[in-house]
């Protein structure tokens, strides 16, 4: 169970450290422009915060199971991960824009939770 943890969390954690990182380096015009509409509805300093939250909690789900301190950090990462990307999917929705991206994360995210819980915890 820990390897399958392990599996879905790593696959999780490089999504949101590209997402995130990307957020944090690229000016919020730049992020319009390629296909994040939605940024029109926060400030650039906002964006920045969305970024660093999941690149925090990419780290967040990792590095607590792999390194034993605190272990139940880590699923408490993915659950904050899935929060944030059912708050993405409402802005989608609002936006009348497709919110497939942020459901497959949040189920992502939600499935790596729940296997850190069973087999770390």
């Amino acid at each position: 169970m820990a390897l399958a943890f392990y599996i879905v969390a790593g696959f999780t954690a490089v999504a949101f450290l590209a997402a995130g990182s990307i957020k944090l380096i690229r000016p919020k015009s730049a992020l319009k422009e390629n296909g994040m509409p939605w940024v029109d509805d926060f400030s650039s300093t906002q964006v920045k915060l969305i970024g660093f939250a999941e690149v925090l909690a990419a780290a967040g789900l990792i590095l607590p199971a792999a390194t034993g301190i605190a272990p139940a950090l880590s699923p408490a990462a993915g659950l904050a991960l899935t929060v944030l990307m059912v708050g993405a999917a409402v802005v989608h929705v609002r936006r009348k824009e497709p919110p497939a991206a942020p459901i497959g994360l949040a189920a992502l995210s939600l499935a790596a939770a729940i296997l850190g819980i069973v087999a770390i915890v």
